[in-house]
């Protein structure tokens, strides 16, 4: 390569791989010209340094450390007659640090067939993060109730329980960041569905409440409930629901086949007096729609509400608008 001299630039030669010269010109910039560009360099400088900050604050992938055996959690599945929803579950909570064991809640007049059971087997230990894999368990039930969701189970391994739906699934980074969460508050519950109770009217002497759905949370900026479809809760809430909370409440829920997971909300408040924390994450709904699209669901779960205050004594539900939010995800925070 070489230059030549000239007034207004550079000439350059490089050599093609035909052996061919082929001249370039590069121009001199003027004073003039770098001072206009200037800007355009501090704005790209300032872009580039803004994206290397949104990068390192990008969450990491799980590495695939299981926590030491009992310190992490349980998955506890509710299914009925969803075969192709649970093994969906299954594959996907499998995958997620921490779980050390899945419980499938299994209420159904047949038992569940051998090649189901290897099925989910396999899927749980195919998926699994732990070295050790993950523990597969049907808890078996004769009666069909809600509250076998809430049965006590005397071996689990884990202070830790995550409840979940079988047609409702979160990204194991939301699910891991609520269990963080509940180790900082395990007497509570934390969840990722938050409803409220509000103050109706006084009838009489008594007060009345009414039961406010996801668009009452919104409106009102505040929640006293993470419902038990998604939510983490300490292992000893068990045993209180099946052998302390008040026998008329477990009837209740058999009965009308509704609100056990207000009961748990009641009890749980009751015992702590303190609100519930709800965690901020994307549900993905992979199931059809539930017995809360049917008609008169609200006035159904306002009536729980003011029955279980009677048979408490009193409202133990506590309110809050405390969010979680990983900032990670998040813009606005």
């Amino acid at each position: 390569m070489r230059g030549g001299g000239g007034g207004g630039g550079i000439p350059l030669f490089f050599f093609s791989g035909s052996n061919r010269r082929i001249p370039l010109r590069f121009r001199q910039l003027s004073p003039g010209s770098f001072a206009r560009i200037k800007p355009l360099l501090y704005w790209c400088l300032a872009f580039a340094l803004l994206l290397l900050l949104l990068l390192c604050r990008r969450p990491s992938h799980s590495s695939g450390t299981s926590l030491c055996p009992g310190k992490g959690y349980t998955i506890l599945i509710n299914t009925w007659k969803r075969n192709d929803l649970l093994k969906q579950s299954v594959v996907h909570y499998a995958s997620c640090v921490g779980v050390e064991s899945i419980h499938i809640v299994w209420s159904e007049p047949d038992q569940p067939s051998d090649s189901l059971c290897d099925a989910l087997w396999q899927a749980a230990q195919l998926n699994s993060r732990g070295c050790n894999g993950t523990e597969l368990r049907f808890d078996l039930n004769e009666e069909d109730s809600l509250n076998n969701r809430f049965k006590e189970i005397m071996d689990l391994e884990t202070d830790a329980i995550f409840s979940i739906d079988d047609d409702v699934l979160f990204p194991c980074a939301s699910v891991e960041l609520a269990f963080r969460v509940w180790q900082s508050a395990p007497s509570t519950m934390v969840g990722f569905v938050p409803r409220m109770h509000r103050l109706d009217r006084m009838k009489g002497n008594e007060e009345y409440y009414r039961y406010g759905g996801w668009w009452s949370v919104w409106w009102m900026g505040t929640y006293s409930m993470v419902l038990s479809k998604a939510a983490f809760f300490h292992r000893r809430y068990l045993n209180l629901y099946t052998n302390h909370m008040p026998a008329s409440i477990r009837h209740y829920v058999t009965k009308y086949r509704n609100c056990e997971d207000i009961a748990m909300s009641f009890l749980v408040a009751n015992t702590t007096g303190s609100p519930p924390i709800w965690v901020k994450g994307r549900m993905f709904e992979i199931g059809s729609t539930g017995i809360s699209s049917l008609g008169g669901h609200s006035e159904r779960r306002t009536q729980c509400l003011n029955l279980f205050a009677e048979v408490y004594g009193h409202m133990p539900l506590v309110a809050t608008s405390m969010k979680v939010i990983d900032s990670r995800h998040s813009w606005l925070w």
